[in-house]
């Protein structure tokens, strides 16, 4: 995962400013959209750089040749970092009214509404605004009917939730920097991540980590972690147990200090869940032991019997080892007696992504950089799909046919030059309102792979318009299937049972999109997938090159779902891909001849 934000200083401050600036200018209306655009573009791109600003030569020549940063942009870098400001930032923050800006960011609030509560009402801040709704004094007022108000409530407790927990990218860069620090301290034997985390939830209350150590060292240590440079305001301060505070955040830290013979039972409970733990507990009572953060101990003569391991102590229960992506108490215990417990996909398992954007549209890179850094930097790959946008998405610069056929020529040279064929070419194609596709049969049957999204229409039903993509014969996967972000928009509304049904008859699969705020398809419907006889994609629909390793997210959401390596097509060989999509072209070919007849 990334490096933690604090390492990359000038990288957040100055992707906040741009974010900014992107809204300022959305908010001074859609003559300003290609200036909009930019910036939110820098703000991304500087946002995904591996390493800080102020490693990069100060000058506009050297950061004009970063992907996505252009000269002006440039220049207010390299004034940001000899003055700590940016000029036009300033002069912009006086033409609107700065303090609803970040209410944008908010699904319902776009710059049109943001722009009709400052004008018809005077509100400057996100509070004034949602008291005055709940006051009804939106009410009655042209463009705010019930139905508006309701959404934009709905999307102001969707925000709040959001700012609540984490998602998981984010707590596991602080929870991997607290415990890489914490395993360094003298006196500890080892330590883990525990909680949600641990079970990788697809978003993070609290951050838990469970440490070893002699007891007499304990005090020491928990001294030792409250100096640590992450520490906010600290909460507790003890021998077991030391919480506090993240630095400029509202994120609690518990790190609990056990003995050696505890530590196994102590990670076990403090991972969970409390209904996995509940189950597990009336389970061995019933068999005479007691089990707790301690330890398994006999119920009659307090004999110790377990709990230096996890491992440990499910032998002891004679029970398979549940991974903690499954202690959720959906039968995993039951299975785990039994050793029916599947061997869940793993991110080496991975052979090649299937979803991904060049700078012919939306991404910040040229296809051969892409290809050289996944060479490079993940070795098991076999194969990419650059798989950039149709023409209906203007905004992330939809490729129109003439272009795809360029592309194709560009591919076809590097993988000339690359000696062998490693990157596939694909598109995600725009699903349309009436469930037809932006691009026409003739064209779609030239591409190696087709990944087919809604990116319109989130207020109403959705099931139809996938239905009818899933039936398009040249339509191999639907991409990120729910539209979510999380924290930021509801799902659109999908019956997904009869979407699963389709998808196994048709032979389509479903992806799992890794973004970070996405994680879509949902784990639980990954399990429900699976069940269906529905193939799973596991792709990082990067936009940049810090975005490939978001790979790691979507194995999560697979394991939270149960895959194992054989529900995952991208764990397979090109070769097996060919033959999945021969299903595909089986069942057209099926389809239209019985409609022919």
């Amino acid at each position: 995962m990334k490096q933690m934000l604090e390492d990359r200083r000038y990288n957040h401050e100055l992707a906040d400013i741009f974010h900014r600036m992107s809204a300022c200018y959305k908010y001074l209306g859609p003559q300003q959209r290609f200036r909009a655009i930019a910036y939110e573009t820098a703000s991304r791109i500087i946002d995904g750089l591996k390493d800080d600003l102020s490693m990069y030569p100060c000058d506009v020549k050297s950061l004009d040749k970063l992907s996505g940063i252009g000269e002006s942009i440039a220049e207010k870098i390299v004034e940001y970092l000899k003055t700590g400001k940016i000029t036009a930032y300033e002069q912009l923050k006086n033409k609107v009214p700065e303090g609803l800006l970040e209410m944008m960011d908010i699904a319902g609030f776009g710059p049109a509404t943001v722009k009709i509560i400052y004008d018809k009402f005077g509100l400057t801040n996100k509070e004034e605004v949602i008291d005055a709704i709940e006051a009804g004094k939106l009410k009655g007022v042209r463009g705010f009917g019930l139905k508006k108000i309701e959404n934009l409530m709905r999307g102001w407790k969707l925000y709040k939730q959001g700012q609540e927990r984490m998602l998981l990218s984010e707590a596991l860069e602080v929870g991997n920097e607290l415990l890489s620090k914490i395993r360094k301290i003298e006196g500890i034997d080892k330590a883990e991540l525990a909680g949600s985390l641990r079970r990788r939830k697809e978003t993070i209350g609290d951050v838990d980590i469970v440490a070893c150590a002699k007891r007499k060292d304990w005090k020491k240590i928990s001294n030792k972690i409250l100096k640590l440079t992450q520490v906010g305001r600290v909460l507790a301060s003890g021998e077991t147990k030391a919480s506090f505070l993240l630095k400029d955040s509202r994120t609690q830290v518990d790190i609990r200090l056990v003995n050696e013979d505890e530590y196994g039972s102590a990670l076990m409970y403090f991972t969970g869940s409390k209904e996995h733990n509940v189950k597990l507990r009336t389970w061995s009572k019933s068999k005479g032991w007691k089990l707790s953060e301690y330890g398994v101990f006999d119920a009659k003569t307090d004999k110790r019997l377990a709990g230096r391991t996890e491992e440990e102590i499910y032998k002891w229960f004679h029970m398979q080892y549940i991974p903690p992506e499954l202690r959720e108490e959906k039968g995993e215990i039951e299975l785990s007696r039994e050793y029916k417990l599947p061997k869940l996909v793993e991110l080496d398992d991975i052979r090649g992504d299937l979803h991904m954007h060049s700078k012919w549209s939306d991404g910040a890179e040229e296809i051969e950089t892409i290809a050289q850094f996944i060479l490079k930097e993940f070795t098991r790959y076999e194969y990419i799909i650059i798989t950039d946008h149709s023409p209906t998405e203007r905004v992330a610069g939809g490729l129109q046919p003439e272009d795809f056929k360029k592309q194709f020529l560009e591919i076809d040279r590097i993988n000339k030059k690359l000696g062998k064929n490693f990157i596939k070419k694909g598109v995600e194609v725009d699903i349309l309102l009436d469930g037809s596709l932006d691009l026409n049969d003739d064209v779609l049957k030239q591409f190696d792979w087709v990944i087919a999204s809604i990116h319109t229409g989130f207020n109403r039903d959705n099931t139809e318009r996938l239905v009818k993509a899933c039936q398009h014969p040249s339509v191999n996967c639907i991409g990120h299937p729910s539209g979510r972000l999380i924290g930021k928009r509801e799902p659109y509304s999908i019956d997904f049972k009869i979407l699963f049904k389709k998808l196994a008859e048709t032979g389509t699969a479903i992806e799992i999109n890794s973004q970070p705020d996405r994680l879509d398809l949902k784990d639980d419907f990954v399990k429900e997938a699976v069940e269906h006889g529905v193939t799973i994609t596991i792709s990082t629909d990067a936009h940049m090159l810090s975005q490939f390793a978001f790979m790691e997210l979507g194995v999560s959401v697979a394991r939270r779902g149960w895959c194992t390596q054989k529900h995952i097509l991208n764990t397979q060989s090109w070769h097996s891909i060919e033959t999945f999509k021969e299903y595909k072209a089986g069942f057209a070919a099926k389809e239209s001849s019985t409609i022919n007849h």
